[in-house]
């Protein structure tokens, strides 16, 4: 299979690859291994804004076929100086088209969407 020039770039340097520690971070995953697919987003926040609260650091593991990765690495850097909100910068379609995925990539794409919701509804659970 080929990949776009968009997801060799965020596959191959996985930028904000790992985990976060510290206080004020909030956790969500989705997916899981069995389904060949299981994406784990991490937020540290910055409170006070006016808005809500900010993303202050965002990580993100994966596993899971390259568009996943990179999809997920790009949500993560895209994160970082917004208001930590439930929706994605594009929707999973958009992020298809945008990183050349085949349609039965799809799904996946969603189990990423899922992750990241997972992780703002985390937001004040301590979680």
């Amino acid at each position: 299979m080929s990949y776009s020039e968009l997801t060799h770039r965020y596959f191959d340097r996985a930028p904000l690859a790992g985990t976060l520690d510290g206080p004020r971070i909030a956790t969500g995953a989705a997916g899981g291994r069995a389904q060949g697919v299981w994406v784990q987003f991490q937020l540290q926040l910055e409170p006070g804004a006016p808005d809500g609260p900010l993303v202050a650091q965002a990580r993100f593991l994966a596993f899971g076929c390259p568009h996943v990765i990179a999809v997920a690495a790009w949500i993560a850097e895209q994160a970082v100086g917004r208001p930590a909100r439930p929706d994605l910068p594009h929707s999973p379609e958009a992020l298809r088209r945008l990183f050349d995925a085949p349609v039965e990539k799809l799904g996946r794409l969603f189990v990423v969407e899922d992750a990241w919701i997972a992780a703002v509804a985390a937001i004040g659970r301590g979680d």
